[in-house]
């Protein structure tokens, strides 16, 4: 009876350190960017970078440009969402509804770049990138001004930021997001939001978390490590509990 009873025990205890032992599932990205307009030749390299920063900071990263995986169940497995340079109508109606509920269940959205220049007859989706593209001048060198470094975002970047990009002029901007850099119109030629002018910015928005970067339409931007740094902290906002490094 007592052998019994040990060997029970064992068996317990054995399931317990099984248990125990198994790691941790890691959080997972999804990478999407489908073009229905423009197409930006730094897709290619955009989503080999986010793939290394997930293999580098823990986090599994999937890249599709299939719109059909955006159903309710498979959007589950995922701990945030980017739409990577996405251009025009990207998603069917069934496919918006799936990431709605995606967002108001507690998902994360990184938008990067052309994100902005994406579902114009969408109204949600404008408030949860937070603008839509209105214009752009030729790619030159512009001052940034980092107005908020208390966030994973912009911590590791200088209060003015020079680099060269392409400079988005938006319209329909969302007054309720939390802008962290602006662009100084007096740097570069063909600004055309004023004083004011956002570049990033981030919100929780409608149950989820939206971070949006207007930078990365240039090849080399998916090679500098402040920029990097930079979408990786957004990755990190938008993940939530999930994205969060152990130290």
């Amino acid at each position: 009876m007592f052998t019994k009873k040990l060997s029970l025990l064992l068996l317990l205890v054995g399931a317990l350190l099984s248990l125990q032992a198994k790691p941790k599932a890691k959080p997972k990205l999804l990478v999407f960017s489908k073009t229905t307009g423009f197409r930006h030749d730094a897709i290619p390299v955009g989503k080999l970078a986010m793939i290394k920063l997930g293999n580098e900071n823990g986090f599994t990263v999937d890249t599709t440009e299939d719109a059909s995986v955006f159903t309710p169940e498979n959007l589950k497995q995922y701990s945030a969402i980017m739409f990577l340079s996405t251009t025009g109508n990207v998603l069917d109606e069934a496919q918006q509804a799936a990431m709605e509920a995606y967002i108001r269940n507690g998902g994360g959205f990184i938008g990067i770049h052309a994100a902005t220049d994406t579902e114009y007859d969408w109204p949600w989706y404008n408030k949860l990138v937070g603008a839509y593209f209105l214009s752009h001048p030729k790619q030159q060198e512009a001052k940034l001004l980092v107005v908020d470094r208390n966030n994973a975002a912009t911590k590791h970047l200088p209060e003015q930021w020079v680099r060269k990009d392409e400079w988005y002029n938006f319209k329909n901007i969302n007054p309720d997001t939390h802008v962290l850099i602006k662009i100084d119109e007096s740097s570069y030629e063909g600004g055309k939001n004023g004083d004011n002018h956002p570049m990033c910015w981030y919100h929780n928005f409608d149950g989820g978390r939206a971070f949006y970067t207007e930078l990365g339409h240039t090849k080399e931007s998916y090679e500098d490590p402040l920029y990097l740094q930079h979408v990786l902290g957004g990755i990190r906002y938008a993940m939530g509990s999930h994205g969060k490094k152990k130290a």
